[in-house]
């Protein structure tokens, strides 16, 4: 008989659940279900039955039916650019990142003492991005390029002396871009002007308070922008430039051509186009910018000990903080791919890099030669990888001609052609090109000039890291060491309330790296396409199914991408009915903070609506807004089940109320795993939702990132949805079209990886999506009725019941002990553990989300060595160890620690590092000490430090 994957995923089989159960006072998980989750919500038996959802196959049957995907698409070798290039990923990268849980099931490194390997990876994306950009600051990275260019437009706008609200934009950046800009501006007052700015006079320019040029342009055009730089400059205004990564290592960066920002992908240093993502973005600032900076910022500071440690920087500026004073809705990254594309400059070092560019570079003018022996001519003589072919009414023709031998190039208009050379084309593939423009000959003519712009006279890369790890193994075990340092799912349970970390089953994540999925141009023609078409349409109708939409858009490559869609489309709707003046957002103060940003972005104003002091909405203060706003009311934003991890009985009464009034009820879907199969969110009011893939759905978080935030929505939305302007097909689950502006730079996002959660659906059948929903709200119940007299559990609905997480109240503790959420959290480490969700969504306190993945001897790990900080805490307020040393505010302790020097401390070294029994077989060993935040914000350092450092 075929094993079910379902009881593979779920941690907990019938005889453990049958104990917890009985842990939790209830028979059986309908029985816990039923007392839980409302019955004015729950999906009748008869509608389940009727589910669109296909029943479950086995793991081999779903790889059958995805490899038949796959077949459907046709991998031409893609000359298209745009930003978009075939790579080369070195295979050590691929087996030790792409394919490492080490590295894909880790969490967002809010636990720096336990993610100073990645932390350390990234600060080599962060050195990489600024020294080939010639500017003092990078973030992390960000979502795409697309993206990152609308986030330096509106660091632009805060950072400007000038009164104007005009951008101006080059006619030659990406087509994708120009779209995103325009769709992102008129939401919040800005306008975009497009100029030809190459040919534009720099004392004629508009005033305006900001100007963005791409460098090289679509185009593949070269020039030299300082002037219109230095322009807009002296205006006031802020300049910006989107920079090729592979081109910075012979041009001139636009750092020293006066840009105050650079944007950008790394997608060429090996990271897949995957049709189009995920991808990390990036953007540097000059000196006086970086705190302005939108998305992560990792730095340096030193621990307990004084020793070097990175961490987040400046984490005040953390979004979700911030709420509606954010500066930027984005509070996740793309952490997986920024590694990879930091390990490939890592791996290949500054002399590599130049190689490789300087190859792209010679194959491009051997290109454009071909060409013009041949008779033809090119648009211009300065390029780097792309060239324009001028071909009077040929254009679609030569195009034509090429995508039948092989090769797809892009289509400008009628009369241009445009071609762009990667690490990957060969001779071969020149003369083969070349042949559709006339050229016969076996030998290459007299090069043309090519690429001007002088030659970049700057260093780059100097420092140790990129000089080192040259070869096989020396990477290898470089990506080895800095994985050791880490916590991640394959070592233990990451028990994060409101961003679960579940299983990510190797199957689930097989066709990644498939070359029909991973090769694939975002914007090769429908018919190279065809299977991740049907593979996006399928999911779509799933995901529409299980939460009671009509259509779904899986173009948002975040969670908050996906809110922002959601507001931007109930914006659209009450525009297109004549309501413009329906401004205001709603949101409880519970609220995830990223709502209140993206409400903010969508041109919103936000009004806070009160929660009860059992978690749920106030309902008194909701109507009193609701009456105060009710002819601006554009929306309530809800979260269900709520922030506090509790299922509101009052749903439908929120969400009637909203509606009599005129508005629009979002429902954020972050929590969508404690209702699948028991309730849909388009049943019980919602007229929007986004959805976490990288938590429902399977996809790893990847240590801060890949995510997709796909947005569900009721029919009469969906002409607001995104769209996108090259999308190879305007036809979504419903059958309606998406006529929206694009919030993403791929027209389906990050495409690359929902074979994952086609994969999790499709192996999981609905009957077993509902089985994980028990096993997780089963899980969270059992953590708080063994915890509850240990430490309060903060909210619970009827009869005592959570959700899918519980909020332990550590704040009666700290008044008794003075032990603080901090402390527990650092010991936790010390058991071999990642600390719950901090402070969140109630400072003092741990948000504990087990998931359904894991099994009962891991939960009761955790409960224990709750239950033994907890006594530790007791023994140092009856004076049993002093306030300032004892095992908890010391934690977490090192092997250095624990060995170096005299034992001072009034407990056993024992104690320290080992506190539970059976820890000394499978120690997990943090590699610093307690991290001093605020050393690192005052000391502001977001490059790789000196190596006298670590002496």
């Amino acid at each position: 008989m075929t094993e079910r994957f379902a009881d593979r995923h779920i941690g907990t089989d019938s005889v453990e659940q049958l104990h917890m159960l009985q842990t939790v006072g209830y028979g059986t998980i309908d029985e816990l279900m039923d007392a839980a989750v409302p019955s004015g919500i729950r999906v009748a038996a008869a509608a389940a039955e009727q589910s669109g959802i296909p029943a479950a196959v086995s793991e081999r049957e779903a790889l059958a039916e995805l490899r038949a995907l796959a077949g459907r698409n046709r991998v031409r070798r893609s000359m298209i650019g745009l930003g978009y290039h075939g790579t080369i990923t070195p295979a050590v990268i691929q087996r030790n990142v792409l394919e490492n849980p080490s590295w894909y099931t880790a969490y967002t490194p809010y636990q720096p003492e336990i993610s100073q390997g990645r932390l350390e990876a990234l600060l080599n994306f962060q050195t990489m991005v600024s020294e080939l950009t010639g500017l003092d600051t990078a973030n992390s990275s960000m979502l795409d390029e697309g993206t990152a260019v609308v986030e330096a437009m509106l660091l632009a706008r805060r950072a400007s002396g000038a009164a104007s609200r005009v951008f101006l934009v080059d006619a030659d950046a990406l087509p994708q871009t120009i779209a995103l800009l325009e769709g992102r501006a008129e939401a919040v007052g800005i306008e975009i002007r497009v100029l030809d700015l190459a040919g534009a006079e720099a004392a004629s320019l508009p005033e305006a308070f900001g100007i963005f040029v791409q460098y090289p342009g679509a185009s593949g055009r070269i020039w030299d922008p300082s002037a219109v730089f230095a322009a807009v400059k002296a205006g006031g205004g802020v300049a910006i430039g989107a920079a090729d990564l592979l081109a910075m290592t012979l041009l001139t960066p636009p750092g020293e051509l006066g840009a105050d920002v650079a944007v950008g992908t790394s997608q060429r240093f090996g990271v897949p186009m995957g049709f189009g993502g995920p991808h990390a973005g990036f953007m540097a600032v000059r000196k006086g910018l970086e705190r302005q900076l939108p998305g992560r910022l990792v730095g340096v500071s030193q621990d307990a000990d004084g020793h070097p440690a990175y961490r987040l920087s400046l984490q005040t500026r953390e979004q979700h903080i911030r709420r509606e004073k954010a500066t930027s809705n984005i509070c996740t990254a793309q952490v997986l791919l920024a590694v990879m594309a930091s390990m490939y400059a890592v791996y290949h070092g500054p002399g590599g890099l130049t190689r490789i560019a300087t190859e792209v570079r010679r194959r491009a003018i051997q290109l454009g030669s071909m060409v013009i022996a041949a008779g033809g001519e090119l648009g211009g003589e300065d390029f780097f990888d792309t060239l324009e072919v001028v071909a009077p009414g040929r254009a679609a023709a030569l195009v034509a001609e090429a995508g039948e031998r092989g090769y797809l190039l892009r289509l400008v208009d009628a009369d241009r052609v445009g071609i762009t050379v990667d690490e990957t084309t060969t001779d071969a593939d020149l003369v083969a090109v070349a042949g559709v423009f006339g050229w016969n000959e076996p030998d290459a003519p007299e090069p043309i000039r090519g690429a001007g712009l002088g030659t970049r006279s700057s260093t780059f890369l100097e420092h140790p890291v990129f000089n080192t790890h040259h070869s096989e193994t020396g990477m290898m075990r470089y990506l080895k060491w800095l994985a050791d340092k880490d916590y991640a799912l394959d070592r233990g349970m990451i028990p994060l309330g409101s961003c679960t970390m579940k299983l990510n089953a190797a199957t689930e994540m097989a066709a990644v790296t498939w070359p029909e999925f991973a090769e694939l141009h975002p914007f090769a023609p429908r018919d190279d396409v065809e299977g991740s078409l049907a593979l996006v349409r399928q999911l779509e109708d799933w995901l529409a199914e299980v939460t009671g939409y009509d259509t779904v858009s899986l173009q948002p490559n975040a969670g908050s991408q996906g809110e922002l869609a959601g507001l931007l489309a109930i914006r659209g709707y009450h525009l297109a009915n004549g309501d413009a003046q329906r401004t205001v957002c709603l949101i409880p103060a519970s609220a995830h903070g990223t709502n209140a940003a993206s409400a903010v972005l969508a041109g919103m104003r936000v009004v806070v609506v009160a929660t009860g002091v059992d978690g749920d909405v106030d309902l008194a203060d909701l109507r009193a807004k609701i009456a105060a706003n009710a002819d601006a009311l554009a929306a309530l934003m809800v979260t269900y089940p709520s922030t506090h991890g509790v299922y509101e009985h009052e749903i439908r009464e929120v969400a009637d109320a909203v509606h009599a009034a005129g508005g629009q009820v979002y429902v954020d879907g972050a929590n969508l795993n404690a209702l699948l199969g028991y309730a849909r969110f388009g049943d019980f009011g919602g007229d929007v939702s986004h959805l976490n893939l990288h938590k429902t759905f399977c996809i790893p978080h990847g240590g801060g990132g890949p995510g997709v935030g796909p947005v569900a929505a009721k029919a009469h939305l969906a002409p607001f949805l995104p769209g996108h302007p090259m999308a190879q097909s305007s036809e979504h689950a419903g059958g309606v079209s998406h006529d929206g502006a694009p919030v993403s730079a791929a027209p389906y996002g990050s495409p690359s990886i929902l074979p994952i959660s086609w994969s999790y659906v499709r192996m999981m059948g609905l009957e077993g999506l509902t089985q994980a929903t028990g096993a997780a709200v089963l899980a969270a119940n059992y953590v708080a009725a063994r915890l509850r007299e240990h430490f309060p559990v903060l909210y619970a609905g009827e009869g005592g019941l959570v959700a899918h997480e519980c909020i332990l109240d550590l704040r009666p503790l700290k008044e008794a002990t003075g032990i603080t959420v901090d402390d527990v959290a650092k010991r936790l480490i010390d058991h071999g553990f990642h600390a719950p969700t901090m402070s969140f969504p109630v400072a003092g306190t741990l948000m504990v989300e087990p998931t359904e993945s894991e099994d009962l001897p891991e939960l009761d790990r955790f409960i224990d060595a709750m239950i033994a900080i907890k006594a530790e805490a007791d023994a140092v307020a009856a004076g049993e160890w002093p306030a300032g040393d004892n095992p908890l505010v010391n934690a977490p302790h090192t092997a250095e620690s624990a060995i170096a020097g005299e034992w001072t401390h009034p407990y056993s070294r024992e104690l320290a590092v080992y506190p539970a029994p059976g820890q000394v077989r499978a120690k997990y060993w943090p590699p610093v000490r307690r991290i001093d935040q605020a050393y690192g914000d005052r000391n502001l350092v977001c490059a790789c430090p000196p190596i006298e450092a670590f002496a």
